[in-house]
């Protein structure tokens, strides 16, 4: 009786493993959207959600050029330069003059800023901890594994 419902669809009996990584994906991304909310008024109260990714990024790798966050978030120079403003009006960043090139910024974290994500980051790997606990650290490897050849799949 299901298949025919899914054939009506027109979806193969073998697509219910696509259907299943859809809803759990959405269920997913929809709490990791609320997390980074949750996440980024942590760092700072008025800070956007959409900038708490970019604070990471800077963790991370450290200073790198405005268009390369750009690039890496999925944003146009205007919406970069913007979110670049207000993090550094928040006294979580600092922008300077690439030496390698007059016309390009260098962005990094101020020790400030730092410190903020820091903590945000470490209390996260925290609750990863306490709510795994129950999970073998082989099965916390293997998920991430995964999640990362899933997000290297969709890069293509």
């Amino acid at each position: 009786m299901e298949s025919r419902g899914l054939e009506s669809r027109g979806l193969e009996p073998g697509d219910r493993e696509f259907l299943s990584l859809e809803r759990e994906l959405t269920v997913l991304l929809r709490r990791a959207r609320a997390n980074q909310g949750e996440m980024a008024r942590e760092v700072h109260p008025d800070l956007e959600s959409a900038a708490y990714g970019l604070l990471v990024r800077l963790e991370e790798l450290g200073r790198q050029r405005a268009t390369e966050l750009a690039a890496y978030i999925g944003v146009g120079k205007a919406t970069m330069s913007r979110q670049l403003r207000a993090l550094e009006e928040l006294g979580l960043i600092a922008r300077e003059p690439d030496p390698a090139d007059g016309r390009a910024w260098l962005v990094d974290l101020t020790p400030e800023g730092r410190t903020r994500v820091t903590r945000v980051r470490e209390a996260r790997r925290g609750r990863y901890v306490s709510q795994l606990s129950h999970w073998d650290r082989l099965e916390v490897a293997e998920l991430a594994r995964l999640l990362h050849q899933l997000n290297l799949g969709m890069e293509k």
